[in-house]
Protein backbone atom coordinates (compact mmCIF):
# COMPACT_ATOMS: atom_id res chain seq x y z
CA UNK A 1 0.00 0.00 0.00
CA UNK A 2 1.31 3.42 -0.93
CA UNK A 3 1.50 6.29 1.55
CA UNK A 4 -1.10 8.48 -0.14
CA UNK A 5 -3.50 5.56 -0.51
CA UNK A 6 -3.08 4.71 3.18
CA UNK A 7 -3.68 8.29 4.33
CA UNK A 8 -6.70 8.75 2.03
CA UNK A 9 -8.56 5.79 3.59
CA UNK A 10 -9.97 7.95 6.39
CA UNK A 11 -11.64 10.27 3.89
CA UNK A 12 -13.23 7.39 1.99
CA UNK A 13 -14.44 5.73 5.19
CA UNK A 14 -15.86 9.03 6.45
CA UNK A 15 -17.79 9.46 3.18
CA UNK A 16 -19.08 5.89 3.42
CA UNK A 17 -20.34 6.56 6.96
CA UNK A 18 -22.06 9.75 5.79
CA UNK A 19 -23.73 7.83 2.98
CA UNK A 20 -24.94 5.15 5.43
CA UNK A 21 -26.32 7.84 7.75
CA UNK A 22 -28.22 9.43 4.86
CA UNK A 23 -29.66 6.03 3.94
CA UNK A 24 -30.67 5.44 7.57
CA UNK A 25 -32.43 8.83 7.72
CA UNK A 26 -34.30 7.97 4.54
CA UNK A 27 -35.39 4.65 6.04
CA UNK A 28 -36.54 6.43 9.21
CA UNK A 29 -38.70 8.72 7.10
CA UNK A 30 -40.20 5.71 5.32
CA UNK A 31 -40.79 3.91 8.61
CA UNK A 32 -42.68 6.85 10.09
CA UNK A 33 -44.68 7.77 7.00
CA UNK A 34 -48.26 6.70 6.77
CA UNK A 35 -48.99 4.34 3.94
CA UNK A 36 -52.40 4.13 2.36
CA UNK A 37 -54.40 0.95 2.78
CA UNK A 38 -54.46 -1.47 -0.09
CA UNK A 39 -57.92 -2.04 -1.55
CA UNK A 40 -56.73 -4.84 -3.78
CA UNK A 41 -58.05 -8.32 -3.30
CA UNK A 42 -55.98 -10.19 -0.71
CA UNK A 43 -54.49 -13.46 -1.90
CA UNK A 44 -52.67 -15.83 0.40
CA UNK A 45 -49.02 -15.99 -0.60
CA UNK A 46 -45.78 -16.91 1.04
CA UNK A 47 -44.55 -13.29 1.02
CA UNK A 48 -43.29 -11.60 4.13
CA UNK A 49 -46.33 -10.61 6.21
CA UNK A 50 -44.48 -7.94 8.22
CA UNK A 51 -45.58 -4.38 7.79
CA UNK A 52 -43.36 -2.13 5.71
CA UNK A 53 -42.29 -0.10 8.73
CA UNK A 54 -41.11 -3.26 10.51
CA UNK A 55 -38.82 -4.12 7.59
CA UNK A 56 -37.56 -0.51 7.64
CA UNK A 57 -36.86 -0.73 11.37
CA UNK A 58 -34.91 -3.96 10.90
CA UNK A 59 -32.86 -2.35 8.14
CA UNK A 60 -32.27 0.71 10.35
CA UNK A 61 -30.96 -1.49 13.18
CA UNK A 62 -28.63 -3.29 10.75
CA UNK A 63 -27.36 0.03 9.42
CA UNK A 64 -26.84 1.37 12.96
CA UNK A 65 -24.66 -1.64 13.79
CA UNK A 66 -22.71 -1.18 10.54
CA UNK A 67 -22.25 2.56 11.18
CA UNK A 68 -21.07 1.95 14.74
CA UNK A 69 -18.48 -0.54 13.48
CA UNK A 70 -17.36 1.86 10.75
CA UNK A 71 -17.08 4.73 13.25
CA UNK A 72 -14.92 2.55 15.51
CA UNK A 73 -12.72 1.72 12.51
CA UNK A 74 -12.51 5.40 11.55
CA UNK A 75 -11.45 6.43 15.06
CA UNK A 76 -8.76 3.74 15.14
CA UNK A 77 -7.56 4.62 11.63
CA UNK A 78 -7.40 8.36 12.34
CA UNK A 79 -5.47 7.69 15.55
CA UNK A 80 -2.96 5.59 13.64
CA UNK A 81 -2.74 8.24 10.90
CA UNK A 82 -2.10 10.94 13.54
CA UNK A 83 0.77 8.89 14.96
CA UNK A 84 2.25 8.43 11.48
CA UNK A 85 1.90 12.14 10.71
CA UNK A 86 3.48 13.15 14.03
CA UNK A 87 6.65 11.33 12.95
CA UNK A 88 7.16 13.77 10.04
CA UNK A 89 9.97 16.09 11.17
CA UNK A 90 8.96 19.33 9.39
CA UNK A 91 6.11 21.30 11.03
CA UNK A 92 4.68 22.71 7.78
CA UNK A 93 4.68 19.30 6.13
CA UNK A 94 3.08 17.77 9.21
CA UNK A 95 0.33 20.42 9.25
CA UNK A 96 -0.45 19.92 5.55
CA UNK A 97 -0.87 16.19 6.14
CA UNK A 98 -3.00 16.74 9.23
CA UNK A 99 -5.28 19.26 7.53
CA UNK A 100 -5.61 17.11 4.42
CA UNK A 101 -5.98 13.59 5.82
CA UNK A 102 -7.34 14.09 9.34
CA UNK A 103 -9.52 17.19 8.88
CA UNK A 104 -10.34 16.58 5.16
CA UNK A 105 -9.69 20.19 4.12
CA UNK A 106 -9.34 21.21 0.49
CA UNK A 107 -6.03 22.51 -0.85
CA UNK A 108 -7.40 26.05 -0.80
CA UNK A 109 -8.51 25.73 2.82
CA UNK A 110 -5.09 24.37 3.80
CA UNK A 111 -3.43 27.30 2.07
CA UNK A 112 -5.65 29.70 3.99
CA UNK A 113 -4.88 27.98 7.31
CA UNK A 114 -1.12 28.01 6.69
CA UNK A 115 -1.01 31.37 4.88
CA UNK A 116 0.60 29.76 1.84
CA UNK A 117 -0.23 29.63 -1.84
CA UNK A 118 -1.31 26.45 -3.59
CA UNK A 119 2.11 25.63 -5.08
CA UNK A 120 3.75 25.89 -1.66
CA UNK A 121 1.09 23.63 -0.14
CA UNK A 122 1.63 21.09 -2.96
CA UNK A 123 5.40 21.25 -2.45
CA UNK A 124 5.04 20.68 1.31
CA UNK A 125 2.59 17.84 0.66
CA UNK A 126 4.89 16.04 -1.78
CA UNK A 127 7.86 16.44 0.56
CA UNK A 128 5.78 15.19 3.48
CA UNK A 129 4.71 12.06 1.59
CA UNK A 130 8.40 11.24 1.14
CA UNK A 131 8.94 11.58 4.91
CA UNK A 132 6.03 9.37 5.96
CA UNK A 133 6.84 5.89 7.19
CA UNK A 134 3.92 3.49 7.12
CA UNK A 135 3.31 1.46 10.29
CA UNK A 136 4.32 -2.19 10.28
CA UNK A 137 0.70 -3.29 10.43
CA UNK A 138 -1.35 -0.51 8.78
CA UNK A 139 -5.12 -0.53 9.13
CA UNK A 140 -6.70 -1.31 5.77
CA UNK A 141 -10.26 -0.36 5.02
Amino acid sequence: MKVKEYLHQAYRLDKRIQSDIEEMESLREMATSVSSPSWDEKVQTSQNADARFVRCLERIMDLERKINTEVDNLVALKEQIRRVINEVPDTDERMVLRYRYVHNLTWEQIGDELNADRTTVYRWHNAALNHVTLPKDPIKI
